[in-house]
């Protein structure tokens, strides 16, 4: 069985963005992270895809997915060390 052909097709270059380790500086780094950003699941951002912040409630935090990456995930609650922003110079390009 290919996993190739089972995967999940997204429509953002996903591949573009960075892998960032929950425990990495730059995932420690700026967590002012607010409804209606953009964000990804740093240490794989195939997995999740892009999502939307919904909702803060302290480090938890509800996204928005939209069945962007290869799970398939809609909306999932995360802590908030395993999303990082997307920079700027990248949104264009995604």
């Amino acid at each position: 069985m290919s996993t190739e052909s089972s995967a999940h097709s997204s429509p953002y270059r996903l591949e573009l963005l960075p892998r960032i380790p929950a425990f990495h500086r730059d995932a420690l780094r700026e967590r002012d992270l607010e409804k209606g950003q953009l964000v990804y699941y740093g240490p794989h951002p195939v997995y999740y895809g892009i999502g939307e912040i919904k909702r803060v409630n302290g480090s938890d935090i509800a996204v928005d997915f939209r069945g962007t990456g290869e799970f398939n995930v809609h909306e999932e609650i995360m802590d908030q060390r395993y999303l990082i922003k997307i920079p700027q110079e990248k949104l264009a390009k995604l």
